[in-house]
């Protein structure tokens, strides 16, 4: 890749605050490079969140619930832009330790998580259009890994639950994944037919609550298996085969209703200890086409982590989220521990783009999954996208199929599919809509 690195030094960037999918105020980044090569990124904003999280700056007080950005705004204003303007922007190495020396604390604090990131990922935005290239290229061509470009098989909601439909089941994430579509766009299309046969079959029943923070179904079920069981009758009306063209992914998010050992299902009116918990898990991947789970257990609960992999972990992806914050060091001891055996990687628990792609390299070192991950709060910027396709990164969890803030993220990876295809990039056999990572890199194989 060849530019003048003239081309591609900071001239200015400036923060506005925008909105995100909660109606609440977030951080949007503009980098602008000499000869006016420009770059945007907005930061997210998770509901439930690890402890080991960069942390936003929000203001505090009354105004906007207390989750206003004008500190964070000005950090980037009165801190971030005077340091970074001069630095090459192709070099993200050298930005990103400017922003955390600038900061220079432990949870990113002073300047904020949000404002970081939104800087860190503007700054990548605006390199890679100073080579003329869509971010994605610019990271895949610095890869180097001779391997072509495909698109993240899709991990989507179809029922909300826990903090992010105020508590109508426990488990926070009932998804589905197909894992028998050949294309990108063949597995969008199964999923929409996916989560239209849920609804219908939900409002049938009465059990339709509305819409949740991540566009899935706000269910009304009696117990949270109940969701399993209504799950895979959607996947059959829908005319597809569960475990074979659709299968089940959950995101229990434990550590929002569990502590010290303790697990409260109060939708089933239960308290269970690590080992009952994880029995119950078990059990359900059993009998139900699941392929992966999400934060089994509360993010303190290691040895709970370690024993349930160890149960399944051969047959299932088993997710550290809370657990892992996208951490270099928290991974390395999982991997050692062997309580997990993939990765969900959010660029702003991390807070900058080069952290992010250590864990990234840190999971594949442990020979761990890894999925790149949207938050409950959202906005229309595609970044993600970009981060898994330009990775290599073998899936992308995105929230639901409904949504602006969500479909602008899968719509970004049908472009994507289309500018493979005109770059001759799709090898022999490939099919439009982008072909999917190989089925041999998940446990389940193709099919289920």
């Amino acid at each position: 890749m060849g530019v003048n690195k003239n081309n591609c030094k900071i001239k200015s960037i400036r923060a506005r605050q925008v909105w995100d999918s909660r109606g609440r105020p977030t951080v949007e980044a503009e980098v602008l490079l000499n000869y006016n090569a420009r770059g945007r990124a907005i930061a997210p904003a998770g509901a439930s969140t690890g402890t080991g999280e960069a942390v936003d700056r929000r203001d505090g007080g009354e105004a906007f619930g207390g989750f206003g950005v004008k500190k964070a705004l000005a950090a980037i204003n009165e801190d971030i832009a005077p340091a970074l303007k001069g630095l090459n922007a192709a070099n993200q190495d050298a930005i990103d330790k400017a922003l955390i020396e600038l900061d220079g604390t432990a949870d990113k604090s002073r300047l904020g998580g949000n404002a970081m990131i939104a800087t860190s990922l503007a700054v990548a935005h605006a390199a890679a259009a100073a080579y003329k290239m869509a971010l994605w290229q610019y990271l895949h061509e610095q890869e180097n890994s001779g391997q072509a470009p495909f698109l993240p098989l899709p991990e989507i909601q179809i029922f909300g639950g826990g903090a992010h439909a105020g508590g109508r089941v426990d488990v926070q994430d009932y998804m589905v994944t197909a894992t028998g579509a050949e294309t990108y766009a063949q597995a969008l299309e199964w999923t929409a037919d996916v989560y239209r046969a849920a609804s219908r079959l939900m409002a049938e029943e009465g059990r339709l609550h509305g819409v949740a923070d991540e566009g899935g179904l706000w269910p009304d079920f009696d117990d949270n298996e109940q969701a399993l069981d209504m799950l895979v009758r959607a996947i059959e009306a829908a005319g597809l085969k569960p475990g074979q063209d659709m299968a089940i992914s959950l995101d229990i998010a434990a550590s929002q209703f569990g502590s010290k050992g303790r697990y409260r299902l109060a939708r089933d009116d239960r308290t269970l200890n690590s080992d009952e918990l994880s029995g119950m898990l078990v059990d359900w991947v059993e009998r139900y086409p699941i392929v992966a789970i999400e934060d089994p257990m509360a993010e303190g609960d290691k040895e709970g982590m370690v024993r349930f992999t160890w149960a399944v972990g051969k047959r299932v992806q088993v997710i550290g989220d809370d657990f892992l914050v996208t951490s270099v060091g928290r991974i390395r001891a999982a991997a050692r521990d062997k309580a997990c055996n993939a990765v969900l990687i959010k660029p702003n628990q991390v807070g900058t783009l080069s952290e992010t792609k250590a864990a990234l390299e840190a999971a594949r070192k442990a020979g761990f999954g890894a999925i790149v991950s949207a938050r409950s709060g959202e906005t229309e910027d595609v970044s993600i996208v970009h981060l898994a396709v330009g990775w290599g990164v073998e899936q992308l969890k995105v929230g639901s199929i409904t949504r602006a803030e969500r479909t602008a993220k899968w719509n970004e990876g049908l472009r994507i599919a289309d500018q493979l295809k005109e770059m001759g990039l799709e090898g022999e056999g490939q099919q439009p809509g982008g072909a999917l990572p190989p089925r041999s890199r998940f446990p389940w194989g193709k099919g289920g």
